[in-house]
């Protein structure tokens, strides 16, 4: 397990000066409003993407619009479910490294679901609620499970601006794992109610990341952007 500071000028020691950011489910651009400020102060280009969740692969061409806008190498960091989407554009040739938080990081054509069945069914699953084919948390279920580190007055605020997610959309499967070919770095949330701390575990080590073990909630960004913020800067360096 690693531990980084944030260094001044980092941006402008490292080679990598773009960050695109990709929002997981139930969540939106909004979500990196805590990490956006501390890598600009640093000198970042910063992009969030703001994903449609309609199916996997429209998600990616929302990334990869982002990505062809970006002037030369580019950090690409991917919450949750995003870890499917940077896996899936992560191949991109602008793409320095990936940078996953509490994320799914498939391999090739893996069912991903499967996997996770392996592992103990989290807490907020049970909040899930489905409308005219799109699935939704539950108030209770994003409070107290999604955001549970998250002072609860913010935590209802983020879960004013969820996005529904597409009731298909966790069934795409990846074509390609970019961190078989890309250096990767992994936010273990240890306290994690919406993916499994283990499963998180097994995927990072399985892609051989660089990784770090913070005691959040699946928010790990809002909640310690500091650390966060960190492991980008950090990562911006290879």
């Amino acid at each position: 397990m690693a531990t980084f500071g944030i260094t001044e000028a980092s941006a402008q020691a490292a080679g990598v000066k773009n960050i695109v950011l990709v929002h997981g489910a139930w969540a939106d651009g909004s979500c990196w409003s805590e990490v956006i400020p501390l890598l600009q102060a640093q000198g970042y280009n910063v992009t969030a993407v703001q994903n449609p969740l309609t199916s996997l692969a429209d998600d990616v061409a929302a990334t990869r619009r982002v990505l062809a806008m970006q002037d030369g190498p580019t950090v690409l960091v991917g919450h949750s479910y995003a870890g499917m989407v940077i896996t899936e554009a992560g191949v991109d040739p602008k793409v320095t490294a990936l940078v996953y938080l509490a994320a799914r990081a498939p391999d090739a054509g893996e069912d991903f679901n499967a996997l996770a069945a392996t592992y103990p069914t989290a807490p907020v699953r049970a909040g899930i609620q489905k409308h005219d084919g799109y699935l939704w948390l539950s108030e209770d279920a994003f409070v107290k499970h999604f955001a549970g580190d998250v002072e609860p007055a913010r935590a209802r605020v983020l879960y004013a601006t969820q996005q529904p997610v597409s009731e298909t959309l966790f069934a795409g499967k990846t074509t390609v794992a970019a961190w078989r070919s890309k250096p990767s770095f992994y936010a273990v949330s240890t306290k994690d109610e919406t993916t499994t701390p283990d499963l998180e575990r097994f995927l990072a080590k399985r892609m051989k990341a660089t990784t770090i073990e913070l005691p959040s909630s699946h928010v790990s960004m809002i909640s310690h952007p500091k650390e966060i913020t960190a492991l980008i800067v950090e990562a911006s360096k290879i």
